[in-house]
């Protein structure tokens, strides 16, 4: 037989399993975030991976990688005095006519349903240091976003 057909294990067909890839830039936290970062790190490390498969067990550790890394390299970043837009505040806005509320939070706190955006979406980068009543660009449109208020995240 030829060694062109040989195949030693079946593992050498399969798909590489990479680590879950880390936002680039900062890891800026609200305290918010840095107590759900603590949380789901102490939640994965109480998990008994004995018990789980070996495939299982591979994907909770990769997941508990992820989390001690985000936490480690975390940074607190301070209370936003809510004058202008920056991390930490809450902002209500109108694009294409329709008024909407979003807090801009850290990456892995970012949820949009729950109206939590990260700092570095294209939305939060466009809106950063303006102010109540200002327009800012956005989309390759000009003056699309018009900031109507903005207040300081108030911790849950």
């Amino acid at each position: 037989m030829s060694v062109a057909f040989r195949r030693e294990s079946d593992d050498e067909h399969m798909e590489p399993k990479f680590e879950l890839p880390i936002p680039a830039g900062p890891n800026w936290v609200t305290a918010r975030g840095l107590r759900l970062t603590r949380a789901q790190v102490e939640a994965l490390e109480a998990v008994d991976t004995g018990a789980m498969d070996e495939e299982s067990a591979k994907k909770h550790k990769r997941v508990l990688r992820y989390w001690r890394t985000r936490l480690a390299t975390a940074e607190l970043r301070p209370v936003a005095d809510g004058e202008a837009v920056a991390f930490g505040t809450r902002v209500t806005y109108r694009l294409n006519r329709q008024e909407k509320t979003v807090a801009i939070v850290g990456d892995d706190e970012a949820n949009p349903h729950e109206g939590r955006i990260s700092f570095s979406s294209p939305l939060a980068r466009a809106m950063m240091a303006a102010e109540a009543g200002e327009r800012v660009d956005f989309a390759g449109k000009p003056e699309a976003v018009e900031i109507m208020e903005i207040a300081v995240v108030r911790e849950d």
